[in-house]
């Protein structure tokens, strides 16, 4: 390694200089060894040292003559450290070929007093091999250096915004990387403008449009990674406009190691665009229901479901119990968590529905859990709209039968994972939803023993489904980003967000409590496509801009989606401990009025009825009002059959 470090440094100062003056280097090289070869071809034939004077002159100076207009003819010098191996010899075997023929033909078939005609047949072989050597030399001291060079010049440019010491470990960290070519900092402080920071000069942010065209930049790395949500927004909007795209380090709190490295660069997260910064967690608040206690999650494998068992893993359960019904999922979560485990927590997988009441009364007489969070539940609109039976026997009677096992198990608190599509729905999965939480309502109105809560939050980044790994996978391959409607709005937060919200929320609530997260303004849908393909150093081609890189296509909205979600039913949310979390004030049914309804609900059911699903959801579910006609796969099958054979 220090050997293959001391040859980088010796060659770099070379590979710097003008080509013309590596031309003639190498050409003196060549030169100096037409010299050295007729000397110690003189002194072999002679038997003696010799000196290069009198006659053996014509000798020198026949050699240079004849030798370095050939080299130059055969293009020696053209390309001189590309040449590699066979190339490289080839092209001198063919260039003394010729000058072994001519300098054999003038100093042995012709010949000269006092020159021995030998020399016309030793020099010529000496030349080769001191030609060939240098040339085998020069590829071995040059050639890796060489080609790394030249790829790294082909390597798309950089500038990495910020100065700091991120951005000085970001540098360090991708000096020999074979990815990305750092030519430059970014910084917004005027005292470092025009400085150079290890090697490399940095520059104002109003340079950017010029360095853009000069320096040929395609990417910003962003090494900032304790500036606020707003003021990285405020450098996207401003880097945006050059049509570069844009990577970033990760926050202070993840980059724990306190070394920055290549693998810490990601691209833009969607939290990166959001309008304002994520909720910061009470750590008295998560640590209350969960550190030495049994917590069950149900779920775990989904999306929330395994976030919420990664955040409270961290806060030392003595047993996380893990309820899945999907196998594979069960298996991924349980094999992560096992690795990030400490010895302290016991992590228990097991596999099964929330709507199997005699699993569900094996597990919570077996562990006996302090808190159970209640992930478990269909979440994709359309497919619980062509599949309502399913969803509705998921997301109401698996919520029914958590709550009821809770219930009889004495299980301290449940806390429901809701949604804001559970507010004045327009499809079954929404509807599902806002009677899981009215379930929770009205048993807690009955009892004191399990104290029941909802959190209700919005859409849920990087979850399976979201609409970022999508616009991101079509951006990859080239679009168009399909957005079911140009004025779609939806309110966004990261998953260990909404993980820590169901947290604090279970230990805040009084029993029958519906939360919901000030999560600032909603997220046009088609801004975030367009803001995400300009980010990725793209263009969105529309009307204004018929050239552009990427289209983005507007397909419709699909069953059961609304144009805009909302957090609440009611008006005048009630404020609480924590200041981004506010408590809903929603009208319920009684648990005598609600049981009618739900047995009613399990017949249709049962019966496959969509049509009688739908009624009682219009009569249970305050402010339902589904978009469409039914679109259950299976009703429509039946409602219009295939023609026949022989039918025309």
């Amino acid at each position: 390694m220090l050997a293959k470090a001391m040859i980088s440094r010796t060659v770099a100062p070379f590979l710097a200089l003008p080509r013309m003056t590596k031309r003639i280097l190498v050409l003196s090289v060549d030169a100096s060894l037409c010299v050295l070869t007729v000397w110690i071809a003189l002194c072999l034939r002679l038997e003696q040292w010799v000196s290069l004077t009198g006659r053996y002159l014509w000798v020198v100076e026949g050699s240079l003559a004849l030798a370095l207009p050939l080299f130059i003819a055969f293009g020696l010098y053209r390309a001189i450290f590309r040449y590699s191996g066979w190339t490289a010899l080839m092209a001198v075997l063919r260039a003394i070929m010729v000058y072994a023929v001519l300098f054999f033909a003038i100093f042995t078939a012709y010949g000269f007093d006092h020159i021995p005609r030998t020399v016309g047949v030793i020099q010529p072989i000496l030349l080769l091999l001191g030609v060939g050597a240098s040339r085998a030399f020069a590829s071995y001291w040059l050639g890796g250096s060489y080609q790394n060079l030249l790829r790294r010049n082909a390597l798309p440019g950089a500038l990495i915004y910020g100065a700091g010491d991120a951005g000085r470990q970001l540098a360090d960290a991708l000096a020999h990387s074979m990815e990305i070519r750092v030519l430059g900092f970014i910084d917004d402080a005027p005292h470092l403008h025009n400085h150079s920071l290890n090697g490399l000069t940095i520059y104002a942010p109003a340079e950017l449009s010029g360095l853009v065209a000069t320096l040929g930049i395609q990417t910003v790395l962003l090494a900032l990674p304790s500036i606020s949500r707003k003021r990285r927004n405020e450098i996207l909007q401003q880097v945006m406009r050059h049509h570069i795209s844009v990577r970033t380090l990760p926050s202070v709190s993840d980059l724990a190691h306190g070394r920055v490295s290549v693998a810490d660069i990601h691209e833009l997260d969607i939290e990166d665009l959001l309008g304002r910064d994520p909720v910061a967690p009470d750590p008295a608040l998560l640590r209350h229901h969960i550190t030495a206690k049994v917590i069950l999650v149900t779920g775990a494998g989904g999306s929330i479901g395994s976030e919420l068992c990664r955040q409270i893993l961290v806060l030392e359960p003595g047993v996380l119990l893990l309820l899945e019904q999907s196998e594979f999922a069960l298996y991924a979560v349980h094999h992560e968590l096992e690795a990030r485990s400490e010895a302290g927590t016991r992590l228990i997988p097991l596999l099964g529905s929330v709507t199997d009441r005699d699993r569900l009364d094996a597990i919570l007489s077996a562990w006996q859990p302090h808190t159970i969070y209640h992930a478990a539940a269909y979440k994709h609109v359309p497919l619980v709209e062509h599949n309502p039976a399913e969803g509705l026997s998921n997301n109401v009677f698996g919520t029914y039968e958590v709550a009821l096992a809770a219930l009889r198990h004495a299980v301290a608190n449940m806390v429901l994972i809701s949604t804001d599509k559970a507010v004045r729905p327009t499809n079954v999965m929404g509807a599902s939803k806002r009677l899981a939480e009215m379930i929770l309502q009205a048993l807690a109105q009955t009892q004191s023993g399990t104290r029941f809560s909802m959190v209700r939050f919005g859409n849920v980044l990087g979850s399976s489904g979201s609409v970022v790994p999508l616009f991101r996978q079509q951006i990859r391959t080239g679009g168009p980003v399909t957005v079911t409607h140009a004025e779609v709005v939806r309110y966004f937060m990261t998953i260990p967000e909404a993980a820590q919200l169901v947290i604090q929320a279970g230990v805040m609530a009084s029993s029958g409590d519906v939360f919901v997260l000030d999560m600032g303004e909603p997220v046009k849908i088609f801004d975030l496509a367009r803001r995400m393909i300009e980010l990725s150093g793209l263009t969105v081609q529309d009307e204004e801009n018929p050239e552009g890189d990427i289209a983005i296509e507007v397909t419709g909205l699909r069953p059961g989606e609304k144009l805009y979600e909302e957090l609440l039913i009611g008006e005048n949310p009630e404020p609480t401990a924590h200041p981004r979390i506010l408590k809903a004030r929603e009208d319920l049914l009684s648990w005598s009025q609600l049981q009618d309804h739900l047995r009613e609900l399990e017949r249709a059911i049962g019966n496959k009825d969509p049509e009688g699903m739908r009624q009682l959801l219009l009569k249970t579910v305050s402010g339902y009002v589904p978009n469409e006609a039914i679109v259950d796969w299976i009703y429509q099958k039946n409602a219009t059959p295939e023609p026949g054979p022989g039918r025309a």
